[in-house]
């Protein structure tokens, strides 16, 4: 797997800190990324457990591939990256078969994480 770009791979894991256990949780997620940013699409926005732990305490781990990464995590509030990185994560998976995204990426909340080195 160390050979494949990790962008094209397609599922990353994600582990916040629970904000009310303390203790680490781990997701598969689907992905885009541009550059040095990771986006994450939240279906259920800020009811999805993940993301309310990222509003609590936004140091998070990043695995894509065999890469791992301690960083940070933020909600995408700037309109122009919003849209960015919705239309990557869309485009991604659409490309893949995965049928019609488009609802999910219009109404779904974009976190962005760093993704540096």
């Amino acid at each position: 797997m160390s050979e494949a770009d990790p962008a094209s791979l397609d599922v990353c894991y994600l582990t916040t800190t629970g904000r009310h256990s303390g203790r680490p949780h781990e997701i598969e997620i689907w992905f885009a990324r541009s550059e040095g940013t990771v986006y994450l699409l939240s279906g259920d926005r800020d009811r999805s457990d993940w993301v309310r732990n990222i509003l609590v305490s936004p140091a998070v781990t990043l695995r894509i591939g065999d890469r791992k990464r301690l960083t940070k995590a933020r909600v995408v509030r700037d309109p122009d990256e919003d849209a960015l990185a919705r239309r990557l994560v869309v485009e991604k998976y659409e490309a893949r078969g995965e049928g019609d995204l488009s609802t999910w990426g219009r109404t779904s909340l974009v976190v962005a994480v760093d993704w540096v080195g």
